[in-house]
């Protein structure tokens, strides 16, 4: 039961989430093996409910029509195809024992130290917005995010955008044999909590 409680304290959550997330964060980082991180992120994502993954889906659905058409039609499979069908293939993988099989050691422990430090703090970087109805703007909402994005990052290896993932401009997420390669991998550097300091590909435009 994750222990949220919406409208305790002065920005809406209680204590007892700040202490929940950051130990959450804490044991994951804690993980030697990728079979030891998945099953952790699988453990944590099966605390979620129909109802609170209904929630994110609606306000994935909120933030996806903000952004102008056409492109708004073009992103949107990807972005479901991010978190609810890598949802989705995480939680297929530990019922069926995937994760057993998953020895190899972690390729940067220091990187996902660094990685669920920032989630720590990211999960509470919009607890005041007021677009959101409160009882419904959750610090949960957000680890969701970042533990679908650890599990591609860290355990699978692969971009936390999905491959074929178009951005403005018309450049995508891609998979050259093997090889990823993003377009804005090194363009949000400044940007607060992006996964994208921590994803595995390489940036586009380096190339010649």
């Amino acid at each position: 039961m994750l222990p949220t409680v919406p409208g305790n304290g002065p920005t809406g959550y209680s204590v007892a989430d700040y202490a929940a997330i950051r130990d959450i964060c804490e044991h994951l980082k804690a993980s030697s093996t990728s079979g030891e991180l998945a099953e952790k992120i699988a453990r944590e994502l099966d605390k979620y409910s129909v109802f609170a993954l209904q929630v994110i889906c609606g306000r994935l659905h909120h933030e996806v029509e903000r952004l102008p058409s056409p492109y708004r039609e073009a992103v949107r499979p990807f972005f479901i195809q991010q978190l609810f069908g890598a949802h989705h293939q995480i939680m297929l993988m530990f019922r069926n024992g995937s994760f057993w099989k998953m020895r190899e050691t972690l390729t940067d422990q220091v990187l996902i130290s660094e990685y669920f430090l920032m989630v720590q703090k990211a999960c509470f970087s919009r607890e005041t917005q007021s677009e959101y109805v409160p009882g419904f703007n959750s610090p949960y909402q957000g680890l969701f995010y970042f533990l679908i994005a650890a599990f591609q990052m860290f355990v699978l290896e692969v971009p936390g955008h999905p491959v074929g993932m178009p951005f403005p401009g018309g450049f995508r997420v891609e998979d050259r044999d093997g090889e990823y390669f993003c377009p804005v991998r090194d363009k949000e550097k400044e940007v607060p909590y992006s996964i994208c300091n921590f994803c595995p590909a390489k940036q586009t435009d380096t190339l010649k």
